[in-house]
């Protein structure tokens, strides 16, 4: 007869497996965002033409980012370069502690998709000094998003994740031991 782990042991298990899904998701978000990078800038050669069309409301487009979301905070010199990276990579590493304790898979999910997008885009600011950006959606010469990148996507899709997740779960703070209502009042 084969023992049960104790309920202390699987829970130690679960949290253990939870990590490593996390943390390997973040990890393909940025192997993802540096290999289609990597080709676009070597075989595509994106940096070296004006765009490439690919649908009607879809292009590649090389694009040099200094800024963040919506290029906001643009680093303008080097100390500002510095202190962008400083700012993003702590961010990143309060979401890669959070993501360490978090236990709902949902939230699992999207701080894995929010690290390693994070990871990408720091790489860049590093290395270029700036963060490269090419997917490029425009309806004739309108265009309702700058143009952005994978871990961009990444990033959006794990903070609307979170979001979604607080906003509709219907948990209340502090409403852990609430006595529930009887009949009576």
């Amino acid at each position: 007869m084969i023992d049960q782990p104790s309920p202390e042991a699987r829970r130690q298990f679960e949290a253990w497996t939870r990590r490593v899904f996390g943390y390997g998701l973040a990890l393909l978000v940025f192997a993802i965002d540096r290999g289609v990078k990597a080709l676009l800038l070597g075989p595509v050669a994106l940096d070296h033409v004006e765009a490439v069309p690919l649908l009607p409301i879809f292009a590649l487009r090389y694009t040099q980012n200094f800024g963040v979301s919506l290029g906001l905070f643009t680093a303008t010199s080097a100390n500002m370069r510095l202190i962008l990276i400083g700012v993003t990579t702590a961010i990143a590493l309060g979401v890669a502690v959070w993501l360490m304790f978090e236990r709902r898979r949902a939230d699992v999910i999207g701080l894995s998709l929010v690290l390693g997008g994070a990871l990408g885009n720091i790489f860049d600011r590093v290395v270029y000094g700036f963060v490269i950006d090419y997917a490029d959606f425009h309806i004739g010469q309108w265009r309702p998003f700058l143009i952005f990148n994978f871990a961009d996507a990444a990033i959006t899709c794990g903070v609307l994740i979170l979001l979604a997740r607080s906003l509709l779960s219907g948990e209340k703070p502090g409403n852990d031991r609430a006595i529930p209502p009887t009949e009576n009042t």
